[in-house]
């Protein structure tokens, strides 16, 4: 039992999902196997999967830093990027010889990233032209409202027929728009026609390929559904969307599919080893996750919190606050399945707060046990709109909040507001989702670091009456580029229509619908005291 108090049962029996004839030869005690370079907002990793059972059988970490040049900036390294992915690699690879396991036993490579962040560089010398530009960065935010003053009804929702998302900083094209304007470099490097911009998966395709000496430059569909550039129907650079953000459409990446051999590793200890597979993280884990059906969703917690629903083939656009993006691509002659998303800023970013800028912890480990110390928050909500607030409110000028204390609230309290806030945000999600599809999810998928907190487990499906179900295979973002790389044409180790999902704990909603509905009421009580505190900026309503 865990200690959460949820039912844990085994949802799935775990079933072989390979067919054998399909397998090349190998010598190897594991059989073939497919690496996953997972690079996330805090760290870079690599693993590599056994392709019979989807056993992690090596890995390694290695963090990453953030700096912050300015209040609501958020900036990263390149080359420290690549070297830690590098590293890594370097890394598992020598826990797989030790354990007797050659590299040549790798037979494809796949890749995951945060995604948005944004990197330019000279094609010609290889080096990075400014620091990455983290998805999470707001710098942009004027920029957003000199643009809505500009557009019909200062409306958010002005592209959203072309490329799916509102106009908002978290998305790439304004963060290259504020490169081009403001580094001096950048203009040069486009003015000599040696500039390349990308998200991070482009700037990693382009190393491992070799670089400056024949570095491939392509993304993949899900990135490029990311940026606010592409158009989300013909899944090309859209050249509206490039003259509306001032942005030459030949400094782009060519767009790829998800699952198919791009290039090959160029040097280090895979080289030679096909990079086949490639996808955002979210739409990663969705693969991941196994939800390959219209209707399935799942919900990646960690910095941010990211929902992503399933719609098939069909684009469903919402009218409540979420976006449309493209959930992957498996193969060049393959349709698109798109998804409607979900994203909140503040998650684990919250617990890094409340222990780095107001010390009430010491560490991560002990944010269960003080939460569960309390028993309940004692109605005190904390809503954590550092920066802002994405769907399905897009509130640019939100800032955190915390409500309801009195002369008995401890730091448990504050705390277990904290879960509770990504639990509610979640919920957020779900109402919107449900107005938009009309339908209700009668499962809610999870996976990132934060699932290992077995209250936070339990909160969640408290508060969104629903079973949650958490895989005992944590790895399932990076598992779901390493299925994009293993299933491609040419490798195809992994056959994605017989695949059984992997064994998972379910947790039970243990509280009656009406507390969870009075609950959620206070919540939004909450939501709405967080509004309008930036009033430098626009304020625009047209949600």
């Amino acid at each position: 039992m865990l200690s959460a108090g949820g039912i844990v049962q085994d949802c799935f029996d775990f079933v072989s999902d390979i067919e054998t004839k399909k397998m090349p030869v190998t010598t190897g005690k594991y059989g073939p196997l497919v690496g996953a370079i997972d690079e996330g907002t805090s760290s870079a990793r690599f693993l590599v999967f056994a392709a019979r059972t989807r056993e992690v059988v090596a890995s390694h970490q290695i963090e990453i830093t953030n700096t912050y040049p300015q209040e609501g900036w958020v900036e990263q390294n390149p080359k420290e990027i690549l070297t830690a992915v590098e590293e890594c690699i370097t890394k598992a690879v020598e826990t797989l010889r030790a354990d007797d396991v050659e590299p040549s036993d790798i037979i494809a490579v796949g890749i995951t990233n945060q995604r948005e962040t944004t990197i330019v560089w000279d094609a010609v010398t290889g080096e990075p032209l400014h620091n990455a530009i983290v998805w999470l960065d707001m710098r942009t935010t004027s920029t957003v409202d000199a643009i809505l003053e500009t557009v019909p009804n200062k409306s958010l929702n002005y592209l959203k027929p072309l490329c799916g998302l509102p106009i908002s900083p978290y998305f790439s094209a304004l963060k290259l728009r504020w490169l081009i304007e403001n580094v001096p470099k950048v203009q040069q490097a486009i003015d000599e026609k040696c500039c390349c911009v990308g998200t991070v998966d482009t700037w990693l395709i382009w190393n491992l390929t070799g670089g400056k000496d024949g570095g491939i430059h392509i993304t993949d569909v899900t990135n490029a559904s990311r940026t606010m550039l592409m158009n989300i129907e013909t899944l090309q650079w859209d050249p509206l969307l490039c003259r509306f953000f001032k942005i030459p459409k030949d400094l782009l990446p060519e767009i790829r599919s998800s699952s198919e051999i791009y290039g090959t590793i160029a040097d280090g200890v895979l080289q030679g080893v096909p990079i086949s597979g490639c996808l955002g993280d979210q739409q990663s884990a969705l693969l991941g996750q196994m939800c390959f059906e219209q209707g399935q969703a799942k919900s990646t917690y960690g910095t941010g919190c990211f929902l992503l629903y399933n719609t098939g083939t069909a684009r469903v656009e919402s009218t409540h606050g979420l976006v449309t993006t493209v959930a992957y691509r498996m193969g060049k002659k393959a349709a698109a399945v798109y998804a409607l998303e979900g994203s909140v800023a503040v998650a684990g970013a919250a617990l890094g707060w409340l222990r780095d800028n107001i010390n009430l912890l010491q560490s991560v480990s002990e944010i269960e046990p003080l939460a569960d110390e309390v028993g309940s928050t004692e109605d005190v909500y904390f809503v954590p709109a550092f920066s802002g607030l994405y769907a399905p409110y897009w509130q640019q000028d939100a800032r955190g909040v915390i409500c309801g204390i009195t002369d008995e609230t401890t730091k448990g309290h504050i705390i277990r507001a904290a879960l509770e806030a990504v639990c509610f945000q979640i919920r957020d999600i779900l109402e919107a989702m449900s107005k938009d599809c009309g339908l209700q999810l009668t499962r809610l998928q999870v996976d990132g670091g934060m699932t290992a907190n077995n209250l936070l487990m339990q909160t969640q499906a408290d508060l969104v009456g629903i079973p949650v179900m958490r895989p005992r295979m944590a790895e399932t973002t990076a598992l779901g580029a390493a299925m994009a790389a293993g299933s491609a044409e040419g490798i195809e180790v992994w056959d994605l229509k017989n695949i059984q999902p992997v064994p998972c704990d379910i947790f039970n909603p243990l509280i009656t619908e009406e507390e969870r509905d009075a609950r959620y009421s206070k919540w939004k009580m909450a939501v709405e005291r967080s509004f309008g505190w930036e009033t430098t900026h626009v304020r625009c309503d047209d949600r």
